[in-house]
């Protein structure tokens, strides 16, 4: 007996070392460190780290939003190339790869992996926010608010934050990682996908090391963010059952959430994250279907279409629209706010698809990756954003009131108890419930990603070790729950949300450089089948 305990011990012992082996200490570490940084001056000196972030956030975005708007734009032209060109049959993983997850589990892993919260918070809030003018984004295009030119805007504007141009930036990181790491055999990590510009000596060494842990702090960063956006909205909603905002509670919400999604990536993405995605997005489809049924079907429909055509009328000039067309309250705090958050999550964004692939088709990549998910994006915009304008305009509540009175993701939670039939009692404790699992989806899917940062190889259809991704799960919560929760609420939250914006500038020329390789890998190079 005493003869077998030794050797399940000694087992437990090589595994570890074996594990220690295998880790990358040269990004492990740095990114230990900056977050334990961060987290210290989160409760010392928050105030401080809010101000300097929010400088940084308005020096980098006025400085350099005209090249955030030619890179956007520029990826989208170069993923719609690749979609529907020859390029589009290669099969990744080579001509005998078979896929392992069935096609509509795939589209709700990676469509809940990538919007968080966010289609969830802003679905209501942000065409409300155009159309209410509610902090001066109208002001500099000569748009009264409250009228049906400012309905059509709020839309079109939707539309251009939340569909192809995003998705485009995700989907040409997810496809570059995934051809180089199944048919070109390269590492699963950032590094890799420069390897066609610069050769073996960017995978080695310290710049390597640099830029990939640049990348994963971004991620790690945003995703501080989120959580902290994920904790308020929340809070938000349990006001309306007399719950008032505390700190303990702001606490003990995120403890759980953190609980949540740290367990869902340490027991892996068939027992995890392919579960609550596939439950997540039929919440999704359930309240579209509802939303549609019980609103204002009419009004959906006409003014969708309108916005639709105001933002194809306007697509270059706000595509390409450096701040001093909409001004710093529209383009500034807004659109280019977006693609600094995208643009921040997208490298390491690339390796959670680039995982979920193996035996698609390049065009079946972008169909799931860039297509669908932009397609959703004008549905549920079309159907929540005019729903709450709709309300709005009839008086049935005063959805722009409540942003101005109780912050920027208020009018959700009055709309939502606003709904006809008294159907909003049953969707409030339901939303939340979404929210919650939307968060934990996408956190999730960050974990894999830092995950398999941090380990020298990844063999091909496996995760990092469960481990790691926990360990970084219970960092990557405890620092944002410091920084918000000490920064006094909205302050907090503000100052996380400054630091994602600055991850997402570091990663910028990082994804420039990966335009460029995706350019030489797919139109100068052989095409590896």
């Amino acid at each position: 007996m005493s003869k077998e305990v030794k050797t399940q011990e000694e087992k437990k012992q090589e595994s570890f070392q074996e594990t220690k082996k295998n880790i990358r200490w040269e990004v492990f570490i740095p990114g230990f460190v900056v977050f334990a940084i961060a987290a210290l001056v989160g409760i010392f000196n928050n105030e401080a780290l809010t101000k300097s972030s929010m400088a940084f956030f308005n020096w980098s975005l006025d400085s350099f939003g005209w090249l955030y708007q030619y890179v956007v734009i520029g990826s989208t032209i170069l993923v719609a190339i690749i979609t529907f060109s020859k390029l589009g049959k290669v099969r990744l993983g080579g001509k005998d790869a078979k896929p392992k997850i069935p096609f509509m589990t795939w589209f709700a892993m990676t469509l809940t992996g990538g919007v968080a919260t966010g289609i969830v918070t802003w679905g209501v809030n942000e065409p409300l926010i155009y159309y209410g003018n509610v902090w001066g984004e109208l002001d500099q295009l000569g748009i009264k608010a409250f009228t049906p030119e400012a309905a059509q805007f709020a839309m079109g504007r939707s539309f251009m934050n939340w569909t192809f141009l995003p998705y485009a930036i995700y989907a040409l990181c997810g496809v570059l990682v995934a051809y180089l790491y199944y048919n070109k055999k390269q590492k699963l990590n950032v590094t890799a996908t420069l390897r066609p510009l610069f050769g073996e000596r960017i995978t080695k060494g310290p710049l390597a090391a640099v830029i990939d842990t640049l990348s994963m702090l971004a991620l790690g960063i945003g995703i501080c963010g989120g959580l902290a956006m994920c904790i308020t909205l929340v809070m938000t909603g349990l006001r309306g059952y007399g719950i008032s905002d505390s700190l303990p509670l702001f606490i003990g919400i995120g403890i759980v959430i953190v609980c949540c999604f740290t367990f869902s990536s340490y027991i892996g993405m068939d027992r995890g994250l392919k579960v609550l995605g596939s439950l997540n997005a039929w919440f999704y489809y359930g309240l579209l279907i509802l939303l549609l049924v019980t609103g204002p079907v009419l009004f959906i429909m006409r003014n969708s279409t309108a916005g639709l055509a105001t933002w194809l009328q306007n697509f270059w000039i706000w595509g390409l629209d450096p701040i001093d067309i909409g001004g710093a309250a529209l383009t500034r705090s807004w659109t280019l706010f977006d693609w600094a958050c995208w643009i921040a999550y997208a490298p390491v964004t690339g390796i959670f698809l680039a995982m979920l692939s193996r035996g698609r088709t390049i065009r079946e990549f972008m169909i799931v990756n860039w297509i669908l998910p932009s397609v959703f994006g004008f549905v549920w915009f079309s159907i929540w954003g005019n729903s709450a304008l709709y309300m709005q305009m009839q008086g049935t509540a005063d959805l722009v009131g409540a942003l101005n009175q109780g912050g920027a993701v208020m009018a959700l939670w009055v709309f939502l108890q606003n709904l006809p039939f008294g159907i909003g009692k049953l969707i409030v404790p339901f939303n939340l419930l979404i929210v919650i699992i939307s968060f934990v989806t996408a956190a999730d899917a960050t974990l894999t990603n830092v995950g398999s940062m941090c380990v020298k190889n990844v063999p091909i259809g496996t995760e990092p070790p469960a481990k790691i991704k926990m360990l970084w799960g219970i960092v990557i919560g405890a620092v944002a729950i410091v920084m918000a929760a000490f920064g006094g609420g909205a302050q907090g939250v503000d100052g996380v949300k400054a630091l994602a914006t600055a991850g997402g500038f570091v990663v910028l020329f990082i994804f420039l450089l990966q335009i460029l390789s995706s350019v030489k890998v797919f139109f100068m190079e052989k095409i590896e089948e």
